[in-house]
């Protein structure tokens, strides 16, 4: 029998104070009151005082409400039934389907150690140029988009979610405008992506706490599977979110608060989550990708600051397109050895030859007469923008390094690029 308990000494927004010996950490507790009931999870611990976060907000909770810790934190079922379904912050089904309860795992665990893990040597294929030839992205690696608001993350992250050649997506939303979770269900289901793919999805209109809960529950389910062989990719959007939510609790708990109000461990909270990427040798690998949206597109802000510390490159959206200078995937290198001879040429010297582009924009505007070369440098980087960098285009990696050499051949000449002469005479395409 669970001991109840009859007294609750404050109530601060959505957090309880009471005084009980043995309670743990994170564990769940129930909390009755006349006209209903809620889940609560204890957050913080000082001798005796035990402080709980409600999950249903504490509206009506009065201070003689019955409270009982479960013993337990906070579980979710895993199964292959969790396919093509789609569930609240806090693991409750969204989608009107059944309930599960088979199977039921913890969330929060540790990391893998590091000494069991294998250096990554898949690519994960999107089919957006800006990634597979560019930023390749390699199993097992974790990334975060940065992008201000109003950039369309979301609907990259969507297109991702429908291209990615992995086993199962399991996509996390904190904080969502029910827009933005109505547009990840209705993408996916039009697609018939939604049966590889599972879903937590929390609303800014849903519990704060569950906002919390998203990426345990998404990296306990996708380590699962993991370990069962399966190649998973996580979604996760958005990370600002997730951390204001942290914020918001520490200053409901009256914590000292770091830079700009974030608590001091922000930096562990994010890392725990990060390094669930993990490639499991024999077995299946974890690989994550977070928007992480900059308030006034200030990177120097304490989300990206600390996750640019964690993560291994990053992808800078901006203006609706992947941003080829700030973008970079630091495991790209592991990866573009293997895929084709000419991939590295390609990318190096696509990316000069736009540098010199963007050089020659900024002459062009402060009225320079513009020479053969610049004129052929503005026709390659108007053409590299609509045919590569534009999130529209939808090309296998081969497709699109074949694409790469025929812009290059409709603008240059093959001595221009400085592309060594074997790989000319073998890629270069022959005019009609």
């Amino acid at each position: 029998m669970h001991k109840v308990y009859h007294r609750v000494e404050s109530i601060v927004g959505n957090v309880i104070n009471i005084k009980a010996a043995g309670a743990k950490y994170r564990e769940l507790a129930q909390v009755d009151f006349p006209g209903g009931s809620s889940l609560a999870q204890v957050i913080r611990l000082k001798g005796d005082d035990v402080y709980l976060q409600v999950f249903a907000g504490s509206r009506g909770i009065p201070t003689n409400a019955q409270v009982m810790f479960l013993g337990q934190s906070v579980r979710v079922p895993f199964t292959d039934s969790l396919l093509g379904r789609i569930f609240t912050g806090g693991g409750v089904p969204r989608d009107k389907g059944p309930a599960l309860s088979d199977n039921m795992i913890d969330i929060g665990g540790p990391s893998v150690n590091p000494a069991k893990r294998i250096i990554p040597h898949k690519m994960v294929r999107t089919n957006i140029p800006m990634i597979d030839i560019f930023n390749t992205l390699v199993e097992s690696q974790k990334l975060p988009i940065f992008a201000r608001a109003g950039e369309p993350y979301n609907q990259l992250l969507a297109r991702i979610a429908l291209q990615a050649d992995v086993d199962i997506i399991i996509i996390g939303g904190m904080g969502l405008k029910h827009d933005d979770y109505l547009y990840f269900r209705d993408t996916l289901e039009e697609s018939g992506a939604l049966s590889r793919t599972i879903m937590y999805m929390h609303t800014a209109s849903d519990p704060v706490v569950e906002c919390l809960l998203v990426p345990d529950i998404s990296l306990a389910v996708a380590e699962q599977f993991a370990l069962q062989g399966k190649n998973v990719l996580v979604l996760l959007t958005d990370m600002t979110n997730f951390a204001d939510a942290m914020k918001e609790i520490a200053i409901t708990m009256e914590q000292i608060p770091s830079n700009r109000g974030y608590p001091g461990d922000l930096y562990s909270q994010l890392a725990s989550r990060y390094e669930k990427a993990v490639d499991f040798e024999g077995a299946g690998s974890i690989t994550i990708l977070a928007a992480t949206t900059m308030p006034g597109d200030d990177v120097t802000h304490p989300v990206p600051d600390n996750t640019g510390y964690i993560t291994e490159g990053q992808f800078y959206l901006r203006g609706g397109r992947i941003e080829p200078f700030g973008s970079l995937s630091r495991l790209k290198q592991l990866i573009n050895g293997k895929t084709r001879s000419d991939h590295r040429t390609i990318m190096n010297t696509m990316i000069q030859l736009y540098a010199s582009y963007k050089e020659t924009q900024e002459k062009q505007s402060m009225g320079f007469r513009m020479s053969d070369w610049d004129k052929k440098l503005v026709k390659y980087g108007q053409r590299f923008e609509k045919e590569m960098m534009d999130l529209s285009v939808n090309i296998p990696l081969e497709a699109g390094l074949d694409l790469g050499w025929q812009i290059l051949a409709d603008c240059f000449d093959p001595m221009e690029t400085g592309i060594h002469s074997k790989l000319i005479e073998q890629y270069w395409p022959v005019k009609k």
